[in-house]
């Protein structure tokens, strides 16, 4: 058994930098390279992208990505574990296989982790007894049966570990846990089982470290100003042992840092309960984590208690609920708050006056209030200022005639107005993120191998 096995993540989402996959593989020693491209709202678009395109619905960074590094990877032996698959596994594979055969590299095993995707067999599911209340409000699926775009089950890191054991190379899911992508790995290696509570817990944690990239290295961090080089920031690796400690660490020579405060800011990161960090494989409990300094840029992570698994797997569904739109004018010269409000107030009286009728409207003043309000004392006069406008709305007439309304101020209205390109907003959906719970007992995972 090999000790330390180094898992390195390269992304936190679909749209995190395109190089720390390649400076992830080619700036040091790593076993097993992870890539996690999921967000909730994701699967949404990717499914939409699906309806208009068959072709579509996976990450397709993640083929531009393996166009660079199969090479590296055959060569080197790494293994690659991602969720790019996205709602659509299959041409997601053949997508992959393709680049594979341009870079020339053959004899990998590509593996695919499918069962998390019941958008197309929700009613049977119902009809087998899943409830699928939302898990927050109470409120009965058949509320919003109608507008559901994707439903997908939130696997864990079990089948990825099948498909390690049996040899793959890449392994390709749709929606995983982000934290099953570090943690399968180490069931892999390690020979972990499912009553191993503790050790499952262990794996978690590192998974959740790790699952939001550079975040654990200095990324998003209060103190940013002690952070050196963010412009090659390195991403996080963990150095994984058979007893469930691990370190937190990154490649030399590259920037951003890791230390327990670091490390700690992303612990908390979509936190509940702490004594009951809920996934598929156990419940960890992470007010047991100790942390301790290992050297530059390394913190030791031990003690993690778990608890068993429950019988449910989380289930993400999202649903249509109408279209928004916004748009930005930038107000400048003398007395530009006033100019910013003043636009606004001819702006939502034209549109009254041209009876539209909205939702909601939000009115944004960027770089005086936007996000913190006045917590701070407003001051009296600033040079220029960003004047935000957005409505929402099921009538997507009413959002379209929004998008109408903004440019004509330019000319019809104060003076110093600027900033206005790209065209008209124009209406977009709005997808809402309806959780749920489902019973195991339901769902089967399936793991598929073949090889290149």
């Amino acid at each position: 058994m090999k000790q330390p096995i180094r898992i390195a993540n390269a992304g936190g989402f679909w749209g995190d930098s395109v190089d720390a996959p390649v400076k992830m593989v080619r700036g040091g020693p790593i076993d097993y390279l992870t890539m996690d491209y999921l967000a909730e709202v994701t699967m949404s678009i990717m499914q939409r992208q699906k309806s208009k395109n068959p072709l579509a619905g996976y990450a397709k960074d993640f083929i531009d990505v393996m166009r660079e590094l199969f090479p590296d990877v055959a060569k080197r032996g790494i293994k690659v574990i991602t969720n790019a698959g996205g709602v659509n596994l299959d041409s997601c594979v053949e997508s992959l296989k393709a680049v594979a055969k341009e870079s020339g590299v053959s004899g990998l095993k590509i593996a695919v982790v499918r069962g998390d995707d019941i958008l197309d067999n929700i009613d049977e599911l119902i009809g087998n007894g899943a409830d699928l209340s939302n898990m927050e409000s109470g409120m009965p699926l058949k509320e919003i049966r109608e507008s559901i775009v994707s439903a997908n089950v939130y696997l864990g890191a079990a089948p990825i570990a099948d498909a390690l054991a049996q040899g793959a190379d890449i392994v390709i899911t749709g929606r995983v846990t982000d934290t099953g992508l570090t943690l399968a790995p180490m069931i892999h290696e390690f020979g972990w089982n499912s009553e191993n509570n503790d050790l499952l817990a262990a794996g978690t944690v590192a998974g959740h470290i790790l699952e939001c990239g550079a975040q654990s290295t200095g990324g998003n961090y209060t103190r940013w100003w002690d952070v050196p080089a963010y412009a090659n920031i390195g991403y996080p690796i963990v150095e994984a042992f058979d007893d469930g400690s691990f370190v937190i660490t990154k490649h030399e020579n590259t920037g951003g840092l890791i230390n327990i405060e670091s490390v700690s800011e992303q612990l908390l990161y979509e936190m509940g309960d702490p004594t009951n960090y809920i996934t598929p494989d156990c419940v960890a409990d992470f007010t047991s984590i100790s942390l301790e300094e290992d050297g530059k840029d390394r913190v030791r992570v031990t003690g993690v208690k778990g608890k068993p698994a429950t019988d449910s797997y989380k289930v993400s569904v999202n649903h249509f609920v109408g279209y928004k739109a916004s748009g930005n004018l930038t107000i400048s010269g003398p007395f530009a708050v006033a100019k910013a409000k003043k636009c606004a107030e001819i702006i939502w009286k034209r549109l009254e006056d041209a009876g539209c009728k909205y939702e909601e409207t939000s009115t944004e003043y960027l770089g005086l209030d936007s996000s913190h309000g006045e917590i701070n004392q407003m001051p009296e006069q600033v040079n220029e200022i960003v004047l935000r406008l957005g409505v929402r709305d099921n009538d997507k007439e009413a959002i379209e005639r929004f998008g109408k309304e903004l440019a004509p101020v330019i000319t019809n209205g104060p003076p110093g107005i600027t900033g206005f390109a790209g065209g008209r907003p124009r209406a977009q959906n709005i997808y809402a993120y309806w959780p749920a719970l489902i019973k195991k007992e339901l769902i089967k995972p399936e793991v598929s191998i073949e090889t290149l």
